[in-house]
């Protein structure tokens, strides 16, 4: 567990403070097992600086790993639960040797490796007037990133920070005035992963769809191809779910107890995150189109190779019928036949065949039966 006062600067606490500071907030963080081992101190630590505790029903919501994105308010705070990305190997072994009664431990998945690495676990936030509590996987790199980038923020603006170039003051951030301007900051965090998982779902599916519409190859992978299928339909309903938290906020902005201006960047910045989810959103769905319509096609392409076949071995057998015609009339068993006793009846017939057979053949080329379908 780790606990941050954030005024002007932000500095890290061996525990909670009796008090709360004359400007600024308390920044609460907790990975789900922490959280749940030391509910008793952090609710008394929240009863002493926000003059209230949580419920017992959003103490639940907080510890459930199993939760999807949702938003739920009290008069005196607000909850949010929002799934992030979970691709790290470092925090899944984590979780999986921590897990609480009500985690499970991560489902394995088929498909390419971009799919695999879906795996998402829930984040909590409880934002009181002057407190933020967090909740989040074991090892979260999110909020070890933002305690990192706070702490540097803060040295930086006491001066007790060298000079630093311009590529190493990037990771630097303007101090959060409230404990829901911090709240969205990690929140957009986390919907940038996604953003940046786009290009490696786009490269995987077209992999597939080159396999799908190669001729020379036999696409076998079905299994795989509809883990990603259901992992898609998923992402889908989770961002769904992620937009729908983010506008049940949002709405409840205009009734909290927020400066004009404080209310309007807080507006602006969940504005902002919604409409990166709706690109996540509508990627998503251009990648389950898309591969759909590359299975039609997949199939159509093997219905055109099949008839191509089929016109084929139709034209060959066309070919041979008058041949066959011939053969069986010149071997019916009659003593009177034409050319039958001739010696050179043989070479007449084989002609005769064979001139019909080119016959047939340049017919049928001609109104392209044997002709290649183009690729």
């Amino acid at each position: 567990m780790r606990i941050l006062e954030i005024t002007n600067k932000a500095r890290e606490l061996d525990a909670a403070p009796e008090v709360l500071p004359e400007t600024g907030f308390i920044w609460v963080s907790a990975a789900r097992r922490d959280f749940e081992v030391n509910q008793a101190p952090i609710q008394e630590a929240l009863q002493r600086l926000a003059g209230t505790t949580l419920l017992d029903f959003h103490v639940r919501d907080l510890l459930n790993n199993q939760l999807p994105s949702h938003y739920d308010f009290t008069s005196r705070y607000d909850v949010l639960v929002f799934r992030r990305l979970a691709a790290s190997e470092r925090e899944m072994a984590s979780l999986a040797g921590g897990l609480v009664s009500n985690e499970a431990p991560p489902v394995r998945r088929g498909g390419p490796s971009a799919l695999r690495h879906i795996d998402t676990s829930p984040v909590g936030f409880a934002v009181f007037g002057r407190v933020l509590v967090t909740v989040h996987p074991a090892d979260c790199v999110v909020r070890d990133m933002f305690v990192d980038r706070l702490l540097r923020q803060g040295d930086a603006n006491s001066g007790s920070m060298p000079a630093l170039a311009p590529s190493q003051r990037k990771g630097l951030v303007r101090m959060p005035t409230s404990p829901a301007e911090l709240m969205l900051r990690i929140v957009d965090s986390m919907v940038d992963g996604y953003l940046e998982l786009r290009r490696r779902l786009t490269s995987q599916l077209d992999r597939w769809q080159s396999e799908l519409l190669d001729p020379r190859s036999r696409f076998t992978n079905w299994q795989s191809l509809l883990d990603g299928r259901n992992t898609l339909h998923q992402l889908q309903e989770m961002c769904e779910d992620q937009r729908t938290a983010l506008a049940e906020w949002l709405q409840t902005l205009n009734e909290d107890d927020f400066a004009v201006l404080e209310r309007e960047m807080l507006q602006v910045r969940t504005r902002d995150t919604i409409e990166h989810i709706e690109r996540v959103l509508s990627h998503v769905q251009r990648l389950e189109q898309s591969l759909e319509s590359a299975i039609q096609m997949h199939f159509s392409a093997t219905a055109n190779r099949t008839n191509d076949v089929m016109r084929v071995l139709t034209a060959l057998t066309a070919v041979f019928l008058p041949l066959n015609l011939i053969a069986g009339i010149f071997g019916m068993n009659f003593d009177f036949i034409p050319l039958i006793h001739t010696q050179a009846g043989f070479w007449w017939a084989c002609a005769t065949m064979l001139l019909v057979a080119l016959a047939m053949v340049l017919l049928f080329w001609r109104k392209r039966y044997l002709a290649r379908s183009g690729r």
